[in-house]
């Protein structure tokens, strides 16, 4: 799988990074880009049919499909690094505030999920991170949040970070109709 260039990658390293830090810390985005940005990005999302959102002009942006606890569906556009190997990592920074976001209680009840990426819908597996995990893959986080950070610390939570790998799209619908999932490989973070 390719990763797809955003417009921020043609950027020197140090200057993109500079750059997304002081976006993504700004007062503007903070305040407004949770209420606006997912809007945004669900209908672009919808208009092109998944292949382009705004917010893939600065970070690779997926779009989440969860079910909530009462069955209804969720999609939510989410900021991924996307591997080589065809597996995402995303983290549940919710723009620095101090709640959970939604989708990452929904991924802990039921890991099985899909996401749109750039027009393809893939079934996939959501696995929390621990922290040792987390460590490890901080420097692709980084690379693709340099918020990460000030999120992490101004929230005053421990962020999830889950990576999604994908499965057969029968495991995905089977989960759905089952309800939630026993899996032993999840971790409950307390809030």
């Amino acid at each position: 799988m390719t990763v797809p260039e955003t417009a921020t990658d043609r950027l020197p390293g140090h200057r993109r990074q500079r750059f997304l830090r002081l976006v993504g810390n700004s007062r503007l985005l903070r305040r407004w880009g949770p209420r606006l940005l997912p809007r945004l990005d669900r209908r672009f999302h919808r208009w092109t049919r998944g292949r382009w959102m705004p917010s893939r002009l600065l970070v690779p942006t997926l779009v989440l499909h969860t079910t909530r606890r009462d069955g209804t569906p969720c999609r939510t556009p989410l900021l991924t690094d996307a591997t080589a190997s065809g597996t995402f990592t995303v983290m549940a920074t919710n723009f620095g505030r101090p709640r959970h976001p939604a989708w990452s209680h929904h991924l802990l009840r039921n890991p099985l999920a899909s996401v749109d990426w750039h027009g393809r819908t893939i079934a996939v597996r959501a696995r929390l991170l621990t922290d040792q995990e987390q460590q490890a893959t901080r420097d692709r986080i980084l690379a693709r949040m340099p918020c990460f950070d000030d999120y992490a610390r101004d929230c005053g939570r421990a962020v999830r970070v889950f990576t999604l790998v994908p499965v057969a799209p029968a495991e995905v619908r089977e989960g759905r109709r089952g309800g939630s999932s026993s899996d032993p490989a999840r971790r409950d973070d307390a809030q």
